[in-house]
């Protein structure tokens, strides 16, 4: 512990684990558990729109989104987050986190909603309305990155704040699996109350009128779990680190955090204004100072977040059309509508339920164990192999008997991702930088990530048509094929590794110890703290 450091923030660091931190995990895990669900609910009734509102007459096979509408409504959401991520990101730091944390819900909430209320004379404008709607769900949804990472982390003791922090993250697990269960319960019952022909046999009929509803209940769902937790949100006193250390006020942090932790804690005014003053720890972002003492660690954080959400956002997105091409999901024009939302749902739903959630929690249990960059590493090193496993032998996979070995596999890229740098990424920014900066720059991080996501969501699309120009999808040029771009993948993970060098260890640290906070500027530059947790070079 530093010598200056406040009391309050002290009895934070080392509070034993009590019920406030689990109540705090719950009421930021919603959100992401409400993220995860809006983000990744689209890739389930893509397939379903392009059959309802692009149909045409004749055609050998059901109807698909053409390439610029596909690509509009797979990747317009993170154009909004990733604008959300540094708007909200910005704005926490300068409002405090609890004001800016409401908006963001009720955003999601409102937006959740008027996606699935979408409508349109023509199907053009139905989804010009679901991709507008659809920004600002994710202009919301990037609010919530930045500050849920960062009340977490300030109200969490150094201990197992890991731990907190990687299962707030952990929800977005839920909130994907929640996804496909949903999805599998809508279709199968509008598909019991509705039974269709396949489309081979009858193109019309196989999609009953009433399959307009099941995709806007799909979307619609996710504004339940935000609403329930807005009430929880706005009474949650500020976080003691914001009020202390950027509002100024010790009096009032000493106050919130003795309701909290149910101990006295003095306010200790005169350590706060010594702090305040100290040369060198005014310093803004756009500084000399910044760049020498945070400047690497930011170039760490935001590029590794970027090539890692190339990949996951790819092979998350895009699921379905990778096991149509392996043969796991039947060709369309061999199902009806619903059934065809029912088969992409149940996959997607075991790649969840055996890879993505348990990832998560291997996180949780171990990122307070063995630290966020031995875990960080590995992780991109696993998904490297397999991924080059999967892309080197790719004929051999597409062949039936060898299908479940490719789902095997491609599971653990998932697994692998969650165990490693998908949720790291997340941790780590929210531990490094000061008090006055950490919800910008955890902003500035995660947006780096989402345009690794626009990256993949757009480029994945494109890339993994086939090079035959006779068995590309409807409207779209030859690609590189789906093996090429699984090495593309490979080598963008192997880069991973690389940056993933930059970021420092956290574990165990406060984190005025890691943002240097309490220490003046001539103690700062030049030097490292040289210990067992240092793992990256100086800045």
């Amino acid at each position: 512990m530093a010598k200056d450091q406040l009391e309050v923030l002290n009895a934070l660091d080392v509070a034993k684990t009590q019920l406030y931190h689990f109540t705090t995990i719950v009421i930021a895990g919603m959100g992401f558990f409400t993220d995860a669900y809006d983000l990744f609910c689209i890739s389930l009734v893509t397939k379903l729109l392009g059959r309802i509102y692009y149909h045409h007459e004749g055609a050998p096979k059901p109807g698909i989104l053409p390439p610029g509408v596909s690509t509009a409504v797979n990747g317009v959401a993170f154009c909004g987050t990733l604008s959300g991520q540094l708007f909200f990101g910005w704005l926490g730091d300068k409002l405090g986190r609890k004001k800016v944390y409401g908006m963001t819900l009720m955003l999601m909430v409102i937006c959740s909603i008027a996606s699935g209320l979408s409508f349109g004379k023509t199907p053009n404008g139905v989804i010009a309305t679901l991709c507008f709607f659809r920004f600002w769900l994710g202009f919301g949804i990037g609010g919530d990155y930045p500050l849920s990472a960062t009340i977490m982390s300030e109200y969490a003791n150094k201990k197992t704040r890991g731990a907190f922090i990687a299962a707030v993250f952990a929800m977005q697990g839920f909130g994907i699996l929640t996804g496909g269960i949903v999805a599998l319960v809508v279709a199968g019952a509008f598909k019991n109350a509705y039974p269709s022909p396949i489309y081979s046999v009858n193109a019309k009929d196989s999609t009953p009128p009433e399959a307009d509803l099941v995709w806007r209940i799909i979307l619609m769902f996710g504004a339940i779990p935000a609403l329930l937790t807005y009430y929880w949100r706005m009474k949650m006193p500020e976080t003691a680190r914001y009020t202390a250390l950027v509002a100024k006020n010790a009096s009032k942090a000493a106050a919130d955090m003795s309701k909290v932790l149910n101990v006295e804690i003095e306010a200790e005014k005169d350590k706060i204004e010594k702090i305040v003053e100290e040369k060198g720890n005014n310093f803004g972002l756009f500084t000399k100072q910044f760049l020498r003492r945070h400047g690497l660690h930011l170039l760490g954080t935001t590029s590794t977040w970027f090539l890692l959400d190339i990949a996951f956002y790819s092979q998350n997105l895009f699921q379905k059309d990778i096991f149509s091409k392996i043969g796991w999901i039947p060709h369309p024009e061999t199902m009806n509508a619903l059934d065809e939302v029912f088969k992409i749902a149940r996959a997607q739903t075991l790649i969840a339920l055996c890879s993505t959630v348990p990832g998560y929690w291997f996180t949780v249990a171990f990122i307070d164990k063995i630290g966020r960059f031995a875990i960080q590493l590995m992780g991109f090193f696993f998904m490297t192999v397999f991924m080059f496993a999967l892309a080197i032998p790719y004929n051999h996979w597409t062949k039936k008997e060898n299908r479940i070995g490719f789902v095997i596999m491609y599971s653990l890229t998932f697994f692998f991702a969650n165990f490693g740098p998908n949720a790291t990424t997340f941790v780590v920014p929210a531990e490094i930088f000061p008090a006055r900066l950490r919800s910008t720059c955890h902003g500035i991080s995660a947006a780096a990530g989402k345009a690794g996501a626009i990256v993949g969501a757009f480029g994945f699309l494109y890339a993994a048509q086939s090079t035959n120009p006779l068995k590309v999808d409807v409207g779209y040029p030859t690609g590189i094929g789906v093996k090429n771009t699984l090495l593309v993948l490979g080598c963008v993970n192997l880069l991973g590794m690389l940056f993933t060098l930059l970021v420092p260890e956290s574990k165990g640290k406060s984190l005025e110890e890691m943002s240097k906070e309490n220490e003046g500027e001539e103690q700062n530059y030049g030097t490292e703290t040289k210990g067992e947790n240092a793992q990256t070079v100086p800045v």
